[in-house]
């Protein structure tokens, strides 16, 4: 896994969440990459999920939605969740539908962060 990949990630996360987060967020939604626990190190292989999508398609992700973009990173996240837990909180895993607007956002400017870069 590509460290480097984790740390942008976490910090389009972070970015999202301080811009998107209604109130003040857990301080575990803002904790930096180097305090980040193992576990939540798997934003690198999502970062490479989204980029492989990106480059398969030829940029033609840049027709996507923003819905369709932020579901993307969900599901890759969800994906990752239950790669490393094997019983998960249900809030971990849940569908898009039921995320909070401040984190379908946050997901949506991950997805666009990733593609800039």
């Amino acid at each position: 896994m590509n460290d480097d990949h984790g740390r942008i990630f976490r910090e389009a996360w972070i970015i999202g969440v301080t811009t998107h987060y209604p109130g003040e967020p857990k301080p575990g939604y803002v904790t930096p990459w180097d305090d980040t626990p193992d576990w939540e190190r798997a934003a690198a292989a999502v970062y490479d999920q989204v980029r492989a999508f990106i480059d398969v398609t030829d940029g033609a992700t840049a027709k996507l939605t923003r819905e369709q973009r932020g579901r993307f990173v969900a599901l890759c996240w969800t994906g990752q969740i239950h790669k490393h837990f094997t019983d998960p909180k249900p809030s971990y895993v849940a569908d898009w539908d039921e995320l909070p607007d401040w984190q379908k956002e946050t997901d949506a400017d991950i997805f666009e962060h990733i593609e800039r870069g």
